[in-house]
């Protein structure tokens, strides 16, 4: 068994011949980093357990020279002679072929770290990178549309739209990436380097993966590490201040602070209903400039404002015009499954906020509305929701429980909200029939029941959906499909 080679210095102009790399999943991220390592001449071995899906791919690249292993058992060992394993972003670092690597000393990157690596050497396209907890992908498109309202060619990579191994290796170059970037894929990241970046908020998730919501806190917090120009924070949300101090980033690098309240200097923030800039203009001491008003954005909820106000930090960092924010954020229209509006009947707005698979998006949704009917349950994913009730309590008409963790939301209610109406719909399989008693249409006569003139009957479950659903997607359309059959078109 050799020793693994030194692959530093290697990029999408070096010859990768020789280089042995172990593709740990073949998912969307494996089957890009797969496929363009055996493009620059890698000898390519991928696994996966799963061959669902994958077949396809997996003989076009075995076609071109890769080896292609899926199925039970396929990841169990690491093959004897490696110099470098890609992992899939949800790895866990425990699993049994990365231990392999890590004892062996072969180096384990994420597809983040590749592509970082693969820049091209003279005209590599900046990275604008965005992680959080919450609203990752909403302000990563709202930061795309500023920037193509610039002018600029740009794309959504990363954890959302294009693999990042595919951007960089677009051989029409970018003007610049809003990349972004999960926990799970920022954990195997080592040497990247963004020229801004933003941690839009810290809470409570994926403690099923991490040990610890200080891991946690701190596999985001490297999106920082080498920051060249702006590390955004939110001035609400401690801990990502506390980020940007602990982070050792490119001298001259600032820390910009975002804010819902008046900017401080240095900040961007909200002066009245207009999104204002003090931090990237010459007068900053005594003045801002205005981006755009809340009204022309899609949403005015607390929580996209502040998604807003993320993306037009991060542009107005590259360089971005007053002019193209207002125009990006004016144009833009969140992805489905995000706070839209599904009807409204007697004076009753139901919303489908499905994406909120989280309590900390959850309470953000809550806190869009005054008087709620809330939809929720799932998968907890080690999630509590104690603070979340506490402080919802008083908005809460009702709620309408449904999933496998539903006790979970259950105790916190009994605990924090002893007097609001709860009722349990179960966890059965689901999908919207024409039976009225599958959970969907269960849930949305449970909550027209409960609901009063003036209320929002709002799906925001807080939790993870795949005990009853294939993703957040489906679960949103079964509501909102179960919500057309009883109100009509």
């Amino acid at each position: 068994m050799s020793a693994p080679r030194d692959l530093d210095g290697l990029d999408q102009t070096s010859s990768w011949d020789g280089v042995r790399a172990v593709v740990a999943g073949f998912g969307v991220s494996g089957f890009a980093a797969a496929d363009n390592l055996n493009h620059l001449g890698a000898a390519v071995t991928a696994l996966d357990e799963s061959a669902t899906g994958k077949e396809e791919k997996a003989e076009l690249l075995e076609v071109l020279g890769a080896t292609i292993t899926l199925g039970p058992g396929a990841t169990a060992r690491l093959p004897d002679d490696v110099d470098v394993v890609v992992t899939s972003p949800g790895w866990r670092p425990d699993s049994p072929l990365l231990v392999q690597a890590r004892d062996r000393g072969v180096p384990v990157w994420g597809e983040v770290e590749l592509a970082w690596r693969l820049r091209h050497p003279e005209h590599a396209a900046p990275w604008l990178a965005v992680t959080g907890t919450n609203g990752k992908t909403t302000t990563v498109q709202m930061l795309d549309a500023i920037l193509r309202a610039a002018g600029l060619r740009s794309v959504a990579a990363g954890n959302v739209g294009l693999p990042i191994v595919e951007a960089v290796m677009d051989p029409t170059p970018y003007d610049v990436l809003a990349v972004e970037l999960s926990s799970f894929q920022l954990h195997y990241t080592s040497s990247m380097s963004a020229e801004s970046a933003v941690v839009l908020n810290v809470a409570e998730d994926h403690l099923d993966w991490y040990p610890s919501m200080s891991e946690y806190a701190a596999d985001k917090g490297r999106v920082y590490e080498r920051v060249q120009r702006a590390c955004v924070y939110n001035v609400a949300d401690p801990v990502t201040e506390e980020l940007v101090r602990a982070a050792d980033v490119v001298e001259g690098a600032r820390a910009v602070g975002f804010t819902l309240g008046m900017p401080g200097v240095g900040m961007l923030g909200l002066v009245e209903d207009i999104l204002v800039d003090r931090a990237f203009i010459e007068q900053r001491t005594d003045s801002a400039a205005e981006l755009v008003t809340v009204g022309e954005l899609a949403s005015s909820a607390p929580h996209y404002v502040a998604n807003a106000l993320a993306a037009a930090a991060l542009a107005r960092a590259h360089g971005v015009s007053q002019q193209a924010v207002r125009d990006g954020l004016r144009a833009f229209r969140p992805d489905g499954h995000r706070i839209a509006e599904v009807a409204r009947h007697d004076d009753v707005t139901w919303v489908d906020d499905s994406k909120a698979t989280n309590p900390h998006a959850a309470l953000a949704s809550l806190r869009a509305y005054d008087s709620v009917v809330w939809v929720a349950g799932g998968l907890a994913k080690g999630a509590r929701f104690e603070e979340l009730v506490a402080a919802v309590r008083d908005r809460l008409r009702g709620v309408v429980l449904l999933g496998r963790d539903r006790h979970v939301v259950a105790e916190a209610l009994a605990r924090h909200a002893p007097d609001v109406p709860v009722i349990d719909v179960g966890a059965d399989e689901t999908g919207v029939t024409d039976d009225e008693h599958a959970p969907m249409g269960r849930v949305v006569e449970a909550a027209a029941g409960l609901a009063q003139p003036g209320d929002t009957v709002l799906l925001a479950p807080g939790c993870a959906s795949q005990d009853m659903f294939t993703d957040y997607g489906a679960r949103g359309d079964a509501f909102a499909a179960a919500v057309r059959a009883r109100t009509g078109p």
